[in-house]
């Protein structure tokens, strides 16, 4: 077997959209993964609209739309009393070109990355695992064993810990995972069946020892339950769907007729003390897990993948130096510790038994959330915390200037315009420089020179809106960041950037 750049360790959509990165980037990769057959049952389901915008550049946002679910309102309920309605359709128009919520299993969403991963000639090795590995300077000698007890030994450049929760990568690095569990068991299953409740919105229900929240699945009458085991049945071993909390089903009249799959599961929140050591990176669980609040954990896991997969291809085709790949935990870090501790807020409020968490869900929720969530301006910042398009590297090294409402490290603005939108060239998923107007000589010369592409844009008043700059220059990284922002498109300051980060 010809030996690979990278060694991706876990075969969930981390490791799957990571290995699918590097491969479109010219890569070569080999994922392996200890279970013997991809999982059938999962948790996750939101895929947000910042990983959607990652998966148009990969070509796999029309596939993922055409198995999933749109969602277009949410429903809150608290002692069996519906106390907020939050229209979900509207929010984040003007803000992405998938401007709702969404859903889709991590079940199914792994077996449409396994496809689209064999369509480019690589298949998951299962069930392969990683016994250990050994950073050596140049390479990394690691040590896998196969079905059967056969071990191989085999080296990469770099390895990437996309393994889960208990990682081998992480523990063979001995990286703390610092962090805690919540007090109650949780459930989620896979059921058949009707009721007022079952009419293609999520809803969500609270009271003073219950927690339950429906999302619709694609096939009517079908549905993904979330929610808390009895307490005097969580410490058994051989628990069913008879042992769930059964409050809050009843008074939302949810009329299970079939359970397709039960599981059971604790949530944890913990951040891992370092993303990368020598050529060695954490990717998604294996660096941070945390509540389910709001859908963050799998699109998280999604935009580590996306951010490490360009900086790796880079450094691996020469195109940069090492030094770029130190960009990728300070980025990744900081945004997983405040989810982390944000989620481990709302989370608390929402299940704690104490006395002040119960307060606050049963009679300061009802009050406060319906002032809250019903101006547009609120939900639009819902959109935007909840999307994960307001994520940004302001901080980075590879950050760098401000033109209009955009400093280097921000997400891109979307702005459609007449045919199309100005998202359409990220597809090439490469370093671009785009202008809202009229691009000056020396910027095509500095562009033409550096063979960055360049995109010229006719000026609109929606641009200003999304806060560009006319006639500014902004150079876009291959994910769709900003990295450098000059209001006065300055050539100069473009090509000592390009003369610090990229290779010619």
């Amino acid at each position: 077997m010809a030996t690979p750049d990278v060694l991706i360790v876990g075969a969930g959509p981390t490791g799957l959209v990571l290995a699918l990165s590097l491969t479109r980037l010219g890569v070569a990769v080999r994922i392996i993964d200890r279970n013997p057959e991809p999982s059938t049952t999962s948790r996750a389901l939101a895929v947000q609209a910042r990983t959607l915008e990652f998966y148009h550049q990969l070509g796999l946002a029309d596939s993922v739309l055409a198995r999933g679910r749109r969602i277009t309102a949410a429903h809150l309920w608290v002692a069996g009393r519906e106390v907020a309605h939050l229209r979900l359709g509207d929010m984040g128009r003007g803000i992405s070109p998938y401007a709702y919520a969404f859903v889709f299993p991590q079940d199914e969403h792994e077996r449409l990355l396994i496809d689209r991963l064999a369509d480019e000639g690589v298949a998951v090795e299962r069930p392969v695992e990683l016994t250990g590995f050994v950073d050596r300077g140049e390479r990394i000698a690691a040590a896998l064993t196969h079905a059967g007890g056969r071990t191989e030994a085999c080296e990469a450049a770099y390895i990437a810990g996309c393994d889960g929760a208990r990682s081998r990568v992480r523990e063979t690095l001995a990286i703390g995972f610092g962090g805690g569990t919540y007090e109650h068991l949780f459930y989620v299953a896979d059921v058949e069946a009707h009721g007022p409740v079952m009419n293609g919105d999520v809803h969500v229900a609270l009271d003073r020892t219950d927690f339950l929240a429906v999302f619709p699945l694609r096939d009517p009458g079908r549905a993904r339950l979330v929610g808390t085991v009895r307490d005097e049945a969580s410490h058994r071993d051989d628990l069913a769907w008879k042992d769930v909390g059964r409050r809050a089903i009843e008074w939302l009249q949810v009329d299970v007729g079939q359970v397709n799959w039960f599981s059971t599961y604790r949530v944890h929140h913990r951040v891992a003390d370092r993303f990368r050591q020598g050529r060695a990176f954490l990717l998604g669980d294996a660096a941070h897990i945390h509540s389910p609040v709001g859908g963050q954990g799998m699109n998280t896991g999604i935009g580590d993948a996306v951010n490490l997969a360009w900086k790796l291809a880079a450094v691996v085709r020469g195109r940069s130096a090492p030094a770029i790949l130190d960009t990728y935990e300070p980025e990744r870090i900081a945004f997983a510790r405040r989810l982390v501790a944000t989620t481990d807020q709302v989370f608390t409020g929402v299940t704690s038994s104490s006395a002040l968490a119960r307060a606050l869900r049963l009679h300061i929720v009802p009050r406060v959330l319906p002032r809250l969530s019903a101006p547009l301006a609120a939900r639009r910042f819902l959109f935007r915390t909840v999307s994960q398009t307001a994520i940004s590297y302001r901080r980075s090294a590879l950050s760098e200037g401000q033109a209009g409402g955009v400093h280097g490290g921000d997400r891109l603005p979307w702005v459609g315009l007449a045919a199309g939108d100005n998202f359409a060239p990220l597809t090439s998923f490469d370093w671009q420089v785009h202008v809202y107007g009229t691009a000056r000589p020396a910027t095509r010369a500095v562009c033409a020179e550096r063979r960055i592409a360049l995109h010229e844009f006719a000026w609109q008043p929606s641009m200003a809106d999304a806060g560009l700059a006319r006639d500014a220059l902004y150079l876009v990284r291959p994910d769709g960041h900003v990295a450098l922002a000059s209001i006065e498109q300055s050539a100069e300051r473009l090509k000592a950037y390009l003369d610090t980060w990229l290779r010619r």
